[in-house]
C-alpha cells in the first residue's frame, strides 16, 4: 500500500471507488465479529417480516468498511480520528456497494496534517450511508 504524504493532498481530491460485493456471510460475519445479534443481520424470515428486503450489514461493519476505504486511499500512517456517517438504504445480499469520496478540508494542527473527507456508500437502491471521516498523516 503507498503511503500518502499530506503535502500531496488537496481539497476537491476525489478518493478511488472502491466496490464490495455484498454477501450474506459478509453481513453475518460483521454482525458476529461486533456482537451484534439482532436477527434482522443473519435471519432472513425475520429481516423480511420486519419490512426489509433481505438481512442486511449493521452500522459497525458499514464503519469497518468506510475505514478500510479511506485508510486504503491514506496509507499506513493515516489515523482515523472520526467517522459520522448516516444511514440510508440497506445494504442486501446481491446488491455491490460502491465507495466513493472527496477531500472537503484539510489543515494543519501540531505535528500532523488533519483532512476532512465527504464519503459515500451506494448501492442499486440508494445511498447506504453518507457522512464524513477525519483523518490525520504525518506532516512531510
Amino acid at each position: 500500500m503507498a503511503e500518502k504524504k499530506f503535502a500531496a493532498i488537496a481539497e476537491g481530491e476525489e478518493i478511488p471507488a472502491f466496490e464490495l460485493n455484498v454477501t450474506a456471510t459478509r453481513i453475518v460475519a460483521g454482525a458476529i465479529a461486533s456482537q451484534d445479534f439482532m436477527p434482522v443481520h443473519h435471519d432472513h424470515a425475520y429481516a423480511v417480516s420486519q419490512g426489509a428486503p433481505d438481512i442486511f450489514m449493521n452500522i459497525l461493519t458499514t464503519n469497518g468498511y468506510v475505514a478500510r476505504f479511506v485508510t486504503d486511499w491514506a496509507g499506513p500512517e493515516a489515523m482515523v480520528r472520526k467517522i459520522a456517517i448516516r444511514l440510508g438504504v440497506p445494504a442486501v445480499p446481491g446488491q455491490t456497494l460502491r465507495f466513493t469520496g472527496q477531500v472537503s478540508s484539510t489543515h494543519e494542527e501540531a505535528w500532523e496534517g488533519v483532512v476532512e473527507l465527504a464519503v459515500r456508500a451506494s448501492n442499486d437502491l440508494g445511498d447506504h450511508a453518507s457522512g464524513t471521516v477525519v483523518l490525520t498523516l504525518p506532516l512531510g
